[in-house]
């Protein structure tokens, strides 16, 4: 085999990219994952992974400097000194804003695998035929039956830590043991349940290991996921898919690789490999392959399409149908209510737990009706304040370090997570009048919420002030700390799936229409965007292509 050519090429190495490799290589193929940025070595690359508050320059909050040199990731909580060396470089790699998009990118090995918020949750059918039952864009050509075996798959070996509930909306999974809520959330979860007589509230599904696992320390209860987990406890590309990748010796890494275009033999109609600018020496090197898994995140794996074959098709690979770079979502949030909990005082939690009770997605289900299309789900949990908190009438002296070495209020809030309709007029371009660090045409974002999610956003205040009234918290008060687009950092749509190339860009199985032997498994291929974090479908979505690819490979047909 040429060094140049192999079985299958994966771009990206963030969550699906990870899969994509693992699953190829363990079914035989010699792969090559390239990735755009630096290589992020397991444990040793984790720099502050095992650093306290005390031991960063500024406590691990943000300067001047850092603020200026990064306008977008300072606009939310990302922008800090303790893992900065995860998020992208804005002046080497910048975008343009034709309105206001938060786009939070971590170009390295792993990818945002190492930052995720780790929420894992299956969709249902219920999110699945929304489309068509609202009349909405279109019809998902998948249903939950297609992905359920492959959500196990992805569970077993991921590891998502959860309970069986029996919800229709939220199917159960392949669960490692869940995490517990702490007493404030027990009694709150008991009362709430029992006012209407369902499971509004559970317990957070997440991908942090709570059993040691395939080589992986269960979680150790740091809540420092960002910064890199030197045990391996949460799911990523560099504690799971890679290191399995790695074992078959059929994988090659190969970073600082920027891939600037799928090659596509209008012959064969076919792509035969892609062309990449080395990140380093900016020069160009072509590598060949079969098959080829598009994985650079949903609107970078855009970006590829959009500048490939435009010999044959001006809007790139994928283009025919008119909607490649169109349906752009994320979930809007960063609105709630909180208040607080009395009578705990003489009460703790163990640990720095890194998931909290979740509330599955109530409105426009089972026969409730909103003056909106869709619904949300909300994250949170209870916990007491800590050293940090201000108190204002002790601000200095004996008094103030006592009144520390004691344990705050309890306090509750809960954030809605709601779901953003997949609008044809929110998307991204080429903006080829601006260019990277390495000559090549940034996007063009242009993306908005619009009146549905607005209306949305009053419930998703209205309901949490009144779901936290009845668990019998005090002073409740709701907040809207204000969303823009992309914040919620789970891009999806503009390559979307479906069932006709007239109007999608893929089909079933993930493949180009334009190009059956590409396939594109990250957030770029979702048709809708549910409430839910979207992270586990992409798992599912991947390995199950990837089974469809390397049949169809075997019977001559790719």
């Amino acid at each position: 085999m040429a060094d140049n050519t192999y079985d299958a090429i994966v771009i990206g190495s963030g969550i699906s990219g990870g899969w994509a490799a693992k699953e190829l290589t363990e079914k035989g193929l010699k792969t090559i994952m390239l990735e755009r940025g630096r290589n992020v070595e397991h444990v040793k690359d984790y720099i502050n992974a095992t650093k306290g508050p005390w031991e960063f320059p500024h406590h691990g909050g943000r300067t001047i400097k850092m603020i200026n040199e990064y306008p977008v990731l300072k606009r939310d909580y990302p922008l800090s000194e303790t893992n900065l060396d995860f998020w992208v470089n804005e002046k080497e790699s910048p975008y343009t804003e034709i309105k206001r998009f938060d786009w939070y990118r971590g170009y390295h090995v792993g990818g945002r695998s190492l930052t995720w918020g780790r929420q894992s949750y299956r969709w249902s059918d219920i999110a699945f035929e929304a489309n068509a039952k609202d009349g909405i864009a279109i019809d998902w050509p998948i249903r939950y039956k297609d992905i359920a075996p492959w959500y196990s798959h992805a569970e077993k070996f991921a590891g998502i830590a959860g309970n069986r509930e029996g919800l229709a909306q939220l199917p159960d999974g392949e669960f490692l043991p869940a995490m517990e809520m702490n007493c404030v959330e027990k009694d709150l979860v008991a009362r709430v349940n029992a006012h209407y007589g369902s499971k509004r509230i559970i317990m957070g599904r997440t991908a942090n290991a709570t059993t040691n696992l395939q080589g992986r320390t269960s979680c150790q209860y740091r809540n420092k996921c960002s910064l890199g987990c030197p045990f391996g406890s949460y799911f990523s590309t560099q504690s799971s898919t890679l290191p399995a990748a790695m074992a078959t010796g059929n994988l090659t890494l190969r970073p600082w690789s920027i891939v600037k275009e799928i090659i596509y033999d209008k012959n064969t109609k076919k792509a035969k490999g892609v062309r990449i600018v080395d990140a380093e020496n900016n020069q160009t090197y072509d590598y060949f392959a079969k098959i080829i898994f598009v994985n650079a995140s949903a609107l970078n794996s855009t970006w590829v399409l959009m500048n490939s074959a435009t010999d044959i098709w001006p809007g790139g690979l994928g283009s025919a149908s008119g909607e490649l770079g169109h349906n752009l979502m994320d979930h809007h949030f960063r609105c709630g209510a909180r208040g607080n909990a009395e009578g705990y005082d003489d009460k703790y939690y163990y640990g720095r737990r890194p998931t909290g009770p979740y509330i599955p997605q109530f409105r426009n289900v089972f026969g409730d009706k909103r003056d909106y299309l869709r619904g949300f789900g909300y994250q949170g949990g209870a916990s007491r304040a800590g050293w940090n908190r201000e108190i204002a009438e002790m601000n200095i002296g004996g008094e103030l370090k006592d009144a520390l070495s004691e344990p705050g209020n309890w306090s509750i809030g809960f954030t809605a997570f709601g779901e953003i309709l997949p609008y044809h007029e929110n998307k991204v371009t080429l903006d080829k009048n601006t260019k990277d660090k390495w000559g090549l045409p940034v996007l063009a974002i242009d993306a908005e919420i619009k009146e549905n999610e607005i209306k949305m956003r009053k419930d998703m205040m209205a309901d949490a002030k009144e779901m936290l009234e009845i668990g019998g918290m005090k002073d409740v008060k709701t907040f809207d700390s204000g969303y823009g687009m992309g914040q919620g950092i789970h891009e999806m749509g503009t390559a979307r799936m479906g069932k006709d190339p007239k109007t999608s860009v893929l089909n079933k199985n993930n493949q180009v229409w334009d190009a059956l032997n590409v396939f594109v498994t990250d957030g770029a291929c979702m048709t809708s965007a549910n409430c839910v974090n979207p992270s586990l479908t992409y798992m599912a979505l991947t390995a199950r292509a990837v089974d469809f690819a390397v049949g169809e490979l075997k019977k001559q047909n790719l």
